[in-house]
C-alpha cells in the first residue's frame, strides 16, 4: 500500500523518526500553497526563506534514497488549496493512507482535521518531535494553576530535563534567574561580531515568486541572501553563535543601535522554528559552553530561558487557548496601524529604526519588538489584530503559535493579562537608556508635553490615566499610579491633551 507523509513548510527536521529508513511505498509530499503566502501580507524574505528551505529539504531526502513529490506554486498540477492536492496525489499514486506531523498553526491543524473527515483513505498524525513538551504536557499545566506565569514554567523545564543543575537539583549560581545582569547598554565596545552567515544568490527564486503573483512586502535582497536554509548553514550558524557570540550575549541582549541591527543576538530563530535546528541541541550547547568555561553563567541562563523557558512557555499559551485567543483585545483598542508601518518614514528615530530594520531584513530582537514598536502600538491604541497581522507577516522567524502569544499578549496586553503580569510599556526613558535612538531625534526625550516632546512619555502617562479602572488594582503598578496621582491638575490635562493629538495624528509624527 502507498502511504503518502505530508511535510509542511516549518517541519523541515531530518533527525525525524519517519527518516530513519527508506521505503518504495512512502512517498513524501511536500507542497507550495498560494494559501500560504496570502494568510496575510508576508516579508518578500520570509517567502524566499520559506520555499528555499522547502526546496533544500526536499532535494536532501531524495539525496537519502527517499521518494519525494515536490509540488512547486508554479507547477501547472498545483492544485492550490491543499485539500485539492491531497486528494489529487492520492488518486495519482492510488496511496490508501496519509500521514502528517502536527501541525503548529491551529488553522492548519483544523484545516487537516477537517479534512480527514472526509477523506476517502486512513490518515494519520504524528508528533513532530521538536519541542520539549506535547501539547498534553502543556496544556495539563495551564490548567493545573490559576496563575499562569512563565518563571513557574521555566524552572518546571529546567527541573524535567536537568539543565543548568547542580548534582542536587539546585539552580546553577544559586538562582534560576539572572535577568537583572543582562541589562547594559551598548556603546560600541566590544565590538560587535561580523554576520558570519553565508551569502546565497536567491534571484531565480525571487523571480519566480513574483511571476506567480504572490504579493509580500519588504527587501526581498535575493541576490544577497543571507538566511540559512538548510541543516548544514543552520548547525554553522548554531556553532557560530556558541563559540563567538554567546559569551557576550547576556550584557548586551536588551541593547539596541542603530549601526548594528543584530548586536550579539544568535540568528537562529528561523532555523529553529523551522526544525532545521532541534531545541534540545541549541540548549545542550549552550550549557556546554558554560560548562567548559567558554560563556558566562548569566549569558547562558538568559539564552537558554528564551529557549526551554518562553519558547514552550507562549507555546502552551496559544493551544490552551486557541481559537479565541487571536480576538482577544482586553483594552479594546481598534485603532489602524500607521501608513509608516510599511515604509519606515517618521520623524521618531528609535520607530523609524526599528520598523526600517524590520523591513529591511525581515529581523527584529525582541526589545526592538516589545519595547519599541510593541510599546508604541500599545501605548497608541493600535488595534492588537492589526499589530498581530504585521508582526505576523515581517518576521521571517514569525509562525502563529510563537507570533501570536508574543504579540498579543505579552507585547499588545490584549488578553488582559493571561501572559503578562502587566503591560511592558515604558516612557521615552527606557529607550534613551538602552539605545542611542534619541541622539538626533526629532523629538525630545526628556519632555511629556510641547510639539517637540517625545511622543512615547504622553501616551505614557495618559495610557495609564485612560485605563486606570481596569489596571488601576495591580500591585505591580502601584507606583505608576502613585506618581500619576502625584501630579497636579493641570500637567494631568496637558499630557491628556498632548496625547489626544498624538493619536489623532499618528500618520504625521
Amino acid at each position: 500500500m502507498t502511504e503518502l507523509r505530508l511535510i509542511l513548510g516549518d517541519q523541515l527536521n531530518p533527525h525525524h523518526s519517519w527518516f530513519d529508513t527508506c521505503s518504495a511505498n512512502v512517498i513524501y509530499v511536500m507542497l507550495e500553497l498560494r494559501a500560504e503566502t496570502a494568510y496575510v501580507l508576508h516579508h518578500a524574505q520570509k517567502i524566499i526563506a520559506i520555499f528555499a528551505a522547502m526546496r533544500a529539504f526536499a532535494a536532501e531526502l531524495k539525496e537519502k534514497g527517499h521518494r519525494v513529490r515536490y509540488v512547486r506554486l508554479s507547477e501547472g498540477s498545483n492544485r492550490g488549496a491543499l485539500e485539492d492536492n491531497l486528494n489529487a496525489l492520492i488518486a495519482h499514486y492510488h496511496a490508501g493512507r496519509v500521514m502528517w506531523q502536527e501541525p503548529d498553526e491551529w488553522r492548519l491543524d483544523a484545516q487537516l482535521q477537517a479534512w480527514a473527515k472526509t477523506a476517502t483513505v486512513e490518515t494519520t498524525c504524528v508528533s513532530s518531535e521538536h519541542f520539549f513538551t506535547s501539547r498534553e504536557q502543556v496544556s495539563a499545566f495551564f490548567a493545573s494553576r490559576k496563575s499562569w506565569r512563565m518563571e513557574y514554567f521555566y524552572r518546571e523545564m529546567r527541573r524535567q530535563h536537568g539543565v543548568l543543575l547542580t548534582p542536587e537539583g539546585e539552580p546553577e549560581g544559586g538562582k534560576w534567574n539572572f535577568d537583572a545582569e543582562n541589562r547594559k547598554r551598548w556603546s560600541g565596545e566590544p565590538p560587535a561580531p561580523d554576520d558570519s552567515r553565508i551569502c546565497h544568490d536567491r534571484s531565480a527564486l525571487w523571480e519566480e515568486i513574483q511571476r506567480c503573483g504572490v504579493r509580500t512586502f519588504g527587501e526581498p535582497r535575493a541576490n544577497t541572501f543571507r538566511w540559512p536554509v538548510d541543516r548544514a548553514e543552520a548547525k554553522a550558524r548554531l556553532d557560530a553563535f556558541i563559540s563567538h557570540v554567546l559569551p557576550q550575549f547576556g550584557n548586551w541582549q536588551d541593547a539596541m543601535h542603530t549601526e548594528e541591527p543584530f548586536l550579539f543576538h544568535s540568528l537562529i530563530s528561523f532555523a529553529l522554528n523551522t526544525k532545521m535546528l532541534n531545541p534540545r541541541e541549541v540548549v545542550a550547547a549552550a550549557e556546554q559552553a558554560w560548562r567548559s568555561g567558554d560563556a558566562p553563567l548569566p549569558a547562558v541562563e538568559g539564552f537558554i530561558r528564551q529557549i526551554l523557558g518562553w519558547r514552550e512557555y507562549v507555546r502552551g499559551i496559544y493551544w490552551s487557548q486557541m481559537p479565541g485567543y487571536r480576538e482577544m483585545n482586553a483594552l479594546e483598542q481598534h485603532t489602524p496601524l500607521p501608513e509608516w508601518f510599511w515604509t519606515g518614514k517618521t520623524q521618531m528615530r528609535c520607530l523609524a529604526h526599528a520598523i526600517g530594520q524590520s523591513l529591511t531584513e525581515a529581523y527584529a530582537h525582541h526589545i526592538q519588538r516589545l519595547m519599541i514598536i510593541g510599546n508604541f502600538s500599545l501605548l497608541g491604541g493600535l488595534s492588537p489584530q492589526a499589530v498581530h497581522e504585521w508582526y505576523l507577516g515581517v518576521y521571517i522567524d514569525a509562525f502563529e503559535w510563537v507570533e501570536l502569544p508574543n504579540t498579543l499578549g505579552m507585547s499588545q496586553f490584549g488578553d488582559g493579562g493571561l501572559l503578562a503580569s502587566k503591560p511592558y510599556v515604558s516612557s521615552a526613558s527606557y529607550i534613551h537608556k538602552m539605545s542611542n535612538y534619541c541622539q538626533g531625534c526629532r523629538y525630545q526625550h526628556n519632555q511629556r508635553t510641547g510639539e517637540l516632546a517625545c511622543p512615547f512619555n504622553a501616551l505614557y502617562w495618559d495610557f495609564f490615566e485612560r485605563n486606570q479602572a481596569r489596571l488601576g488594582h495591580n500591585p505591580r503598578l502601584g507606583i505608576v499610579f502613585k506618581q500619576l496621582a502625584d501630579m497636579t491638575e493641570e500637567e494631568r490635562h496637558a499630557i491628556a491633551e498632548r496625547a489626544g493629538h498624538i493619536r489623532l495624528n499618528l500618520n504625521d509624527l
